[in-house]
């Protein structure tokens, strides 16, 4: 029989919990890929920014963005919130269709899967399984032209690169082409893991058509007061305080992988481990209690915990695994 205790105290914090969890930290990666998508968006004689792309080489090609930040680092929410920082990007006044097609890439992707997911997006579900891929292409640029939209994002863009055939990840670089080149070219959002730099610099003409944004991973010392502010705001929000004793916030950057994103959302748990246990001061205790759920660790091996935390290989399998795909990939590359 469940606790009615636990069920209580839980639904008590709940409403704090999604306030917290729905608030967005702006950093210097928030503000370049702002910057970025201004530059590449037509202001009108008014000074105001349009959802219309800025298009270069005698108005035929449109630019975009590379985002590049490992799993953990914020970058879904962040390029989420940047985009509706743009009111013209909203909803489209005559179509009432969305000006920002939004495309999660599902592993494994293939050319006809995004082009799909693309149609879809844009009110298309009905689609012969015949129609072949480059057929698909055009009647995603067609839906284009009548929908308005301008801005196209595939997040976790690098499992569009995951095929071993050196044709599939030609075709796919030779959609982004063509998704960036003509009349209702489109502004592309490419988000991903540093899988995605290497694929982008295969073909000159991607990798020019970019900028690429590479936020810095945090580092102990050097971001500690940064990322202490951040963990005061949010116990400020939940009415606790923070005790940041026991080298807690070179931990969590540790524990954290160094990733900004991860630091967040482990404070946001271990805030929760205090307020379901009824503590009025944020510690160490409910960080090694948060980190733990996470990682699914022994308590002698927590970084919250162990005295040699800094010494712990974290991600070593998941690295390993990571090496070898991306070594079968450039393999497959240079024999293409």
């Amino acid at each position: 029989m469940m606790n009615t205790d636990t069920q209580t105290r839980y639904i008590a914090i709940a409403p704090l919990m999604a306030q917290l969890r729905a608030r967005h930290v702006v950093t210097e990666r928030d503000r370049e890929v702002q910057a970025q998508l201004c530059r590449l968006l037509h202001v009108d004689r008014t000074g105001q920014i349009t959802a219309e792309p800025v298009r270069f080489t005698a108005g035929l090609e449109s630019r975009g963005i590379i985002l590049i930040e490992p799993a953990g680092g914020g970058k879904t929410t962040a390029i989420r919130n940047v985009l509706q920082e743009f009111p013209a990007l909203g909803t489209h006044p005559d179509t009432g269709a969305p000006r920002v097609l939004e495309v999660q890439v599902e592993s494994p992707a293939t050319l006809r899967s995004i082009l799909r997911a693309l149609l879809r997006e844009m009110g298309l579900t009905k689609v012969s399984s015949r129609t072949s891929a480059w057929e698909l292409l055009d009647l995603v640029k067609n839906r284009i032209a009548v929908t308005g939209a301008t801005t196209i994002w595939l997040d976790e863009a690098q499992d569009l690169f995951l095929s071993r055939s050196t044709r599939e990840i030609d075709d796919m670089l030779k959609m982004i082409k063509g998704l960036m080149k003509g009349p209702n070219s489109v502004v592309v959002i490419l988000s991903g893991t540093e899988r995605l730099i290497e694929i982008a610099g295969y073909d000159p003409q991607v990798n020019r058509r970019f900028t690429k944004i590479i936020p810095g991973d945090l580092q102990i010392g050097a971001d500690n007061a940064g990322l202490t502010e951040v963990i005061c705001d949010y116990c400020a929000a939940a009415g606790l305080t923070f005790d940041g004793s026991g080298s807690v916030v070179s931990r969590l950057i540790y524990g954290s992988r160094h990733r900004f994103g991860r630091a967040v959302e482990t404070t946001i748990n271990a805030i929760e481990r205090a307020l379901f246990e009824g503590d009025t001061i944020l510690g160490r205790q409910h960080f090694a209690e948060a980190w733990g759920m996470q990682e699914m660790c022994a308590w002698d091996r927590n970084v919250f915990v162990s005295p040699d935390w800094h010494k712990f290989e974290l991600d070593a399998q998941a690295a390993e695994f990571d090496a070898s795909r991306t070594a079968r990939q450039r393999r497959a590359l240079r024999q293409g």
